[in-house]
């Protein structure tokens, strides 16, 4: 059984997990309107990667004997003025994700929660790398700028991005 606050907040980051693949579909949705196929694979497969994050919550839950409550989802940002605007507020909403996690390891141990402090750990590590993924890319497009030459190979190497979920060990 999970304390109130500790299963009202983590039923909030599963809707907070499917709107992060809301916003990212809608960035995709943005890459393809400009002919950035490989950018909108990356998002896509961005949002794949967060609702898979959502069921790994979901599943949290009802392991311990509790329920999930499905929330509505947020409207997405839908316009950006250029590829470092769209990958900037990817990486604004990543280290917004990471703000939620450590609220949720805290309020864990004060609960001395261990099943959730465990199952939050794995979360800590993601985002630390979900953090450095969106930098990285964000440093590589500044880098580029508009040159036409680097933004094509950048897309092309995007492109080729997948995901596996990770075995549960």
């Amino acid at each position: 059984m999970l304390a109130e606050k500790l299963l009202e907040e983590l039923n909030e980051q599963v809707r907070y997990e499917y709107e992060s693949a809301h916003y990212y579909l809608a960035i995709a949705a943005y890459f393809k309107s400009e002919d950035l196929e490989g950018f909108a694979h990356f998002f896509e497969i961005q949002a794949e990667e967060e609702r898979f994050h959502a069921q790994k919550f979901s599943n949290f839950i009802d392991e311990m004997g509790e329920r999930v409550i499905l929330k509505a989802l947020g409207e997405p940002r839908n316009e950006f003025d250029s590829i470092a605007d769209a990958i900037k507020y990817a990486l604004h909403h990543e280290k917004g994700v990471t703000k939620r996690i450590y609220k949720l390891m805290d309020i864990a141990q004060n609960e001395s929660c261990y099943p959730a402090i465990s199952m939050l750990q794995w979360f800590v590590d993601e985002q630390v790398e979900e953090e450095a993924t969106m930098d990285a890319l964000l440093k590589k497009v500044e880098r580029i700028g508009e040159n036409g030459n680097g933004i094509y190979m950048l897309d092309s190497e995007l492109a080729q991005r997948t995901f596996t979920p990770p075995t549960e060990e």
